[in-house]
């Protein structure tokens, strides 16, 4: 494993390292080698899985689901657009 097991880590701690490795997922999909990838998707499963293991009840947004992002959807299909707005 690479980096400190996340179960060691206190949750500020392991909200710091979220943070990182969501900001350098772009630049290592794109530009790391394939070895970069993997050890990088390895790691995030681990700290989103720790995270999501301490926090099982965490809210949860109505329109990052399914049915939130359909309602989203079927309210812009139905929204009237003013030409030259």
């Amino acid at each position: 494993m690479t980096g400190v097991d996340p179960s060691r880590l206190d949750d500020q701690q392991l909200m710091k390292e979220l943070e990182t490795i969501h900001r350098t997922r772009h630049d290592t999909l794109l530009y790391g080698s394939n070895d970069a990838l993997r050890t990088h998707n390895e790691r995030m499963a681990q700290l989103e899985g720790e995270y999501l293991r301490r926090n099982p009840t965490r809210p949860v947004a109505a329109g990052r689901t399914r049915e939130g992002a359909r309602e989203r959807e079927a309210a812009d299909t139905t929204t009237p657009t003013t030409p030259g707005t």
